[in-house]
């Protein structure tokens, strides 16, 4: 059972501007930035652009203006909704340009990392009571072998490191896919934190999905005027990479276009699920991404480096499973294999549940069975391969038969001819090795 989102756990909205715990400048630029680039003159459109409440948007507007940086242009609005305009003056213009060149970042006001910190903690991914009905929802479409719930269920609920190994093609992959479905709640993701001076949109719509408030649910709605808008409320994130990943994405990285930082993926994962697939396949070796994890694994923390050279820590609060077709001796070093909490060895099925997975998934594409066609696989066919199974092989052998029976213009179907032409699609012809 998840632990319960609601007030105790939604990020409070600032009541004043002290509680911000920003440099004024900072709030001011942006605040300039935003009015220039967006072209706003409204209190309220501006209040929802940088997502801050009234009060203390109106109170960096009359310290801007007290700096002769914008200016009063009269009350806006009909009888009821009027409201005092305000514009950039040409001071207030070239204030925002010379902001603007040094970093293009405006809109959201970021939250400082502390409370960030803060925030991480209470809504933490090891406080998160993962039940075994939960996970074998999450997974009722998978054959798993046996016990195999016994290992995930306390390596989930701990929120720490895992390796899946075994041999390619057993589901591996669809196994941390499930992880990810069965966290099933929700988090608060900051649109961009901020550490000395310098902002760091967190917010990644392709990593994070956000939550839609219910309009007819009194009580959310409720919530959400008392929760801090500059967080989106969103499912736990899972960052999903394979063998395109390298060292340098788990840095944090300056764009010198948009003069602005970007998170490193780990950040962006925070509070969810880092997916490294077909470990091994990367560029960098499996040793040298351990060692660039071994503090955060460790300690819970994790160290950037700004441009300038200066480290910071963040929240290192993140589910990391590696998955991998190689022996984890092979690839690690026993100080490696040490820092990683849970080591899961996933194998093939055996004949009983390879037919189970055969049987679901022809039934699941419209496949009629056959027990001749069947009975051919299995007495002759693996044979061949030391009646060595996989996960994958009943998916694929399926989808040829179907491609077969669709080209040659036949009504979809399984035969022993047509399973000797999906079978010879499965492996190289020649000095192929066993799947």
């Amino acid at each position: 059972m998840n632990l319960p989102l609601g007030p105790s756990l939604a990020p409070s909205p600032p009541r004043k501007l002290a509680e911000m715990r920003l440099s004024t400048v900072l709030m001011r630029d942006i605040v300039l930035k935003t009015m220039f680039r967006k072209n706003i003159e409204s209190v309220a459109i501006l209040a929802r652009a940088i997502c801050l409440p009234l009060p203390i948007t109106q109170e960096l507007l009359d310290i801007a203006r007290g700096q002769k940086l914008i200016e009063a242009i009269g009350h806006r609005g009909g009888e009821t909704t009027r409201e005092m305009g305000y514009r950039l003056t040409e001071s207030g213009r070239a204030r925002a340009h010379d902001a603007l060149a040094q970093s293009a970042y405006f809109g959201a006001m970021p939250v400082p990392l502390g409370q960030y910190c803060d925030q991480v903690k209470r809504q933490s991914i090891r406080r998160l009571q993962m039940s075994r009905s939960r996970l074998e929802q999450a997974m009722a479409h998978l054959v798993l072998p046996p016990g195999l719930l016994d290992q995930l269920g306390p390596a989930v609920g701990a929120g720490r490191s895992v390796l899946l190994y075994g041999p390619p093609g057993n589901g591996k992959s669809s196994i941390s896919n499930a992880i990810r479905d069965a966290l099933g709640d929700h988090i608060h993701v900051p649109r961009a934190i901020e550490h000395a001076g310098q902002v760091i949109p967190i917010h990644d719509p392709i990593v994070h999905d956000q939550v839609p408030e219910a309009p007819d649910d009194p009580l959310a709605l409720r919530l959400s005027r008392h929760r801090d808008s500059r967080y989106l409320l969103c499912k736990r994130p899972c960052v999903i990479t394979g063998g395109e990943l390298t060292l340098s994405m788990l840095d944090l990285t300056y764009d010198p276009i948009a003069r602005t930082y970007q998170a490193p993926l780990q950040l962006k994962s925070t509070g969810g699920i880092f997916i490294v697939d077909d470990l091994g396949r990367q560029a960098d070796s499996p040793q040298a991404l351990i060692n660039r994890w071994i503090v955060p694994l460790e300690e819970g923390r994790d160290i950037l480096t700004f441009q300038s050279g200066e480290k910071f820590e963040v929240p290192f609060d993140t589910l990391v499973i590696f998955s991998t077709n190689q022996h984890p001796g092979a690839i690690f070093d026993q100080a490696a294999l040490r820092r990683i909490f849970f080591k899961i060895r996933i194998d093939g099925p055996g004949r009983a549940d390879f037919l189970r997975i055969f049987s679901q998934i022809a039934r699941q594409k419209g496949l009629p069975l056959d027990e001749v066609s069947l009975l051919h696989l299995l007495k002759v066919k693996y044979p061949m391969i030391g009646n060595v199974y996989a996960s994958y092989q009943p998916g694929f052998l399926i989808d040829q038969v179907i491609s077969i029976c669709d080209f040659e213009g036949i009504p979809r179907q399984m035969s022993p001819e047509l399973l000797d032409r999906a079978w010879s699609n499965m492996f190289v012809q020649g000095n192929d090795a066993p799947p």
